[in-house]
């Protein structure tokens, strides 16, 4: 594999700050979808779950750190910080890659392990299967795709892979009828809506190249956006160092730190 010491922590925090930027550019559409399918929380859930990661990140030491530190950080944010169901499922997804990433670089079938071991988790803590319209069915096939790769395949090209399969699970998502969460008391009324948690776990997979600025690559594309849509980082080469990926801050894209997930309280002096 090309480059395998580059996909160390400088990756995985540049695709946590760009999932970040995803979901706040985002933001009103995975609302609009939830309010169809759901009670509508889940953009602002997911927006305070995002927030919360950044400044877990922020608050990383400098230097370089290893792949799961990145992964491991915003996991925590998403657990201990956002309420709902979306929180907790999605800091459980980046929980287990951090956990399957380990100590080592970020590698094709440490991605492998750790989606499948999100998607066990997840289906234990939430009962729910393939076919029950929910973010399984877009991490169901997210896994698939990351099992399928080569063990010297290029930890981002496997991530394209996944985010095209878990962009294809969305779409088929409209046509099913939910029986899980929210939606499965609405009916009709979620059909032909995507589910919005898978939709949020297609975005997460795209953004580990780029940040999508709609939903079209995933609702109708191949969950890859295009140059039309998204601020790419170029596919043939790695950052090798935090200037290159580390631009997106709670002082950036969100016009300052949120209160409640800040920096935690300095020590009180003698």
């Amino acid at each position: 594999m090309t480059g395998t010491k580059a996909f160390d922590g400088v990756f995985t925090a540049g695709w946590m700050r760009r999932f970040a930027e995803t979901v706040a550019v985002t933001e009103e559409e995975l609302t609009r979808l939830d309010q169809a399918a759901g009670d509508g929380d889940f953009g602002v859930n997911l927006l305070t779950g995002v927030r919360c990661a950044l400044a877990a990140l922020d608050r990383l030491p400098p230097g370089r750190q290893a792949a799961a530190v990145p992964l491991g950080a915003a996991a925590g944010a998403f657990l201990d910080e956002v309420g709902g169901t979306s929180g907790p499922l999605f800091g459980l997804v980046l929980q287990e890659l951090a956990a399957a990433v380990g100590a080592g670089p970020l590698t094709g079938p440490a991605l492998a392990r750790g989606a499948t071991a999100a998607l066990e988790a997840v289906q234990r803590v939430g009962e729910a299967r393939p076919g029950d319209k929910t973010l399984v069915d877009a991490l169901h096939p997210a896994a698939l795709a990351l099992r399928g790769c080569t063990p010297d395949a290029r930890p981002d090209d496997c991530l394209a892979a996944a985010a095209a399969a878990a962009a294809a699970g969305v779409r088929r998502t409209r046509a099913l009828r939910a029986r899980r969460g929210r939606a499965s008391y609405l009916g009709e009324r979620a059909s032909g809506v995507p589910d919005p948690g898978a939709v949020g776990i297609a975005l997460l997979f795209a953004s580990a190249h780029a940040v999508p600025r709609t939903l079209d690559g995933v609702l109708v594309g191949d969950g890859v956006a295009d140059t039309a849509s998204a601020d790419t980082v170029p596919t043939d080469t790695v950052p090798t160092d935090t200037a290159s990926t580390d631009t997106v801050s709670t002082d950036t894209a969100f016009g300052g730190p949120d209160p409640l997930c800040g920096p935690e309280p300095a020590p009180a002096g003698p």
